[in-house]
């Protein structure tokens, strides 16, 4: 009996191993893959990375648990084969003197950092619409690969004057039969469908696109949005999407997330969604602002 426990424990120890390196592995690929464009953009007078889009930003925010990992989302970004007009990196002001060099180098290759107030995860967004609400702009998280042709996908998803937010990744929301979304667990997770709904549900990680003044003018209102939303920035935008009348649509190429090993220790979708904290939320906002639409779908 001892001697099957025994080897019942070893072979677990052997998977356990073996899970390891195939996810050491995993991030060795995505690095070298990375370092190798990223050696094309210098080598080539930076010509590489394709030329830069006029009317698009690309806004993200970080802060220091994700530090050690965040030049490289950042060069993922510089190297896209459409480029932004500025990529801009949001840093609380206290946190400014933290920032490692390997990401203030950057800075000489277009990277723009510019120091703000704590807005949580809405310091993605929020800082910029603050100065510029007439713009096309792009959020970005700090923690993910981002391939060569992901901003380009999202600019050519864009339908000319229709009133869309295009995003990588999104869930699709189930009702209930009065018309209100069930539980968040229950919605269908990563929909693959193309076709624009206001029950589509963008997920701010792999990039979502909006269109200048596309989100309804609550959006600014930080007090409400922390309130009710203090750790689901991809609900408050979400709602002031839709009291923008704005629909939701997923560019027609499926793309696979890859996150930095480290950076996911302190992920906010360990508390929303494993402890339940979404629907907490979700419940706050059609308190709030009501969820009409749903009746009508």
């Amino acid at each position: 009996m001892k001697a099957k426990a025994g080897n019942t424990a070893r072979y677990f120890h052997l998977g356990s191993c073996w899970l390891i390196i195939k996810a050491q592995l995993k991030e060795l690929y995505f690095k070298m893959k990375l370092q190798g464009n990223w050696f094309r953009y210098k080598r080539r007078d930076q010509k590489s990375a394709g030329s830069a889009h006029k009317d698009i930003f690309v806004s993200l925010t970080s802060h220091p648990p994700r530090f050690c990992t965040l030049h490289l989302t950042l060069k993922s970004l510089l190297i896209q084969s459409v480029r932004p007009k500025e990529l801009i990196l949001w840093i609380v002001h206290d946190d400014m003197k933290l920032l490692p060099r390997k990401v203030i180098a950057l800075k000489r290759y277009g990277l723009i950092i510019k120091g703000c107030e704590d807005l949580k995860s809405y310091t993605k967004l929020i800082p910029f619409l603050w100065e510029n609400r007439d713009a096309t702009v792009v959020i970005a998280d700090d923690d993910i690969y981002y391939w060569r042709d992901w901003l380009k996908e999202l600019v050519q998803a864009q339908g000319p004057g229709k009133a869309e937010i295009i995003c990588h990744r999104m869930h699709r929301i189930k009702l209930s039969p009065e018309g209100v979304p069930l539980p968040y667990k229950a919605w269908e997770y990563e929909s693959v469908a193309t076709e624009p709904s206001v029950l589509n549900f963008p997920t701010g990680v792999l990039g979502v696109l909006y269109p200048p003044n596309i989100l309804h003018a609550t959006v600014l209102d930080m007090q409400t949005a922390l309130d009710l939303c203090p750790s689901g920035d991809d609900i408050w935008f979400y709602w002031m999407a839709r009291l923008g009348n704005a629909s939701i649509r997923r560019v027609d190429k499926i793309s696979s997330l890859y996150c930095w090993r480290s950076s996911q220790a302190v992920a906010l979708a360990f508390k929303n969604t494993g402890e339940g904290f979404n629907d907490v939320q979700i419940t706050n906002m059609i308190k709030r602002y009501g969820f009409s639409w749903g009746k009508s779908v």
